[in-house]
């Protein structure tokens, strides 16, 4: 077996799923990911913007991914169908070291969602634009996606619900949030509309 490169980014992150408030495939009365989603299948993406990261002394500060997911069942099942983007300023030496890391080949929190994967669209690179507004996430790859996420409302006085879910993306500190009105996606002959649907947002720090 081939030896993992070495790797680490920083960074954050926000998904916004087609189930509903709050997601049952994370938080349920079952194990995780065994739940039926709210609508029998899931629609996701998830955005990354990386604000430092290297791989194997490829640098990788400032750059820009996101994954999209279709799952037939309950995601535990397997069975998915993934589309990757890469940010369009990646070189190519940076563009296959995020391959290799969103994809889950080196290890790190993706490699958890790798063995459910059964279908691969294809990894395509792209304009991405990913932005941060006080508390709100948005992210988008122009005639193909725009995703924007807002915290659900709460009495905290910090604004935002914080949890310890587990989740493979950030375990420890995952924001509960919901999607905007036109957060929507069109591509591989797939199309949703997650407006008004379940989301996460959360800082993120890995490594493999």
């Amino acid at each position: 077996m081939a030896t993992q490169k070495k790797w680490q980014l920083a960074g954050d992150y926000f998904e916004n799923c087609s189930c509903d408030v709050v997601c049952p495939c994370l938080v349920s009365t079952g194990a995780p990911l065994t739940a039926r989603p709210s609508k029998g299948v899931c629609d996701v993406a998830l955005a990354f913007h990386i604000d430092k990261g290297s791989y194997d002394g490829v640098p990788l500060d400032g750059l820009n991914v996101v994954v999209v997911g279709h799952t037939p069942g309950a995601m535990a099942d397997g069975n998915w169908t993934l589309a990757a983007y890469i940010d369009e300023r990646a070189d190519d030496r940076q563009a296959a070291a995020l391959e290799a890391i969103f994809g889950g080949a080196e290890g790190g929190p993706m490699a958890a969602f790798a063995p459910l994967v059964g279908r691969h669209l294809g990894v395509r690179k792209a304009p991405i634009r990913y932005a941060i507004q006080g508390k709100t996430r948005s992210a988008e790859i122009p005639g193909t996606l725009r995703m924007t996420v807002d915290p659900l409302p709460t009495l905290h006085p910090g604004g935002e619900i914080w949890t310890s879910a587990g989740h493979p993306v950030a375990p420890d500190r995952l924001a509960l949030a919901v999607g905007a009105p036109g957060s929507q996606y069109d591509d591989y002959g797939i199309r949703w509309d997650n407006s008004g649907r379940n989301g996460h947002y959360a800082p993120i720090n890995w490594s493999n």
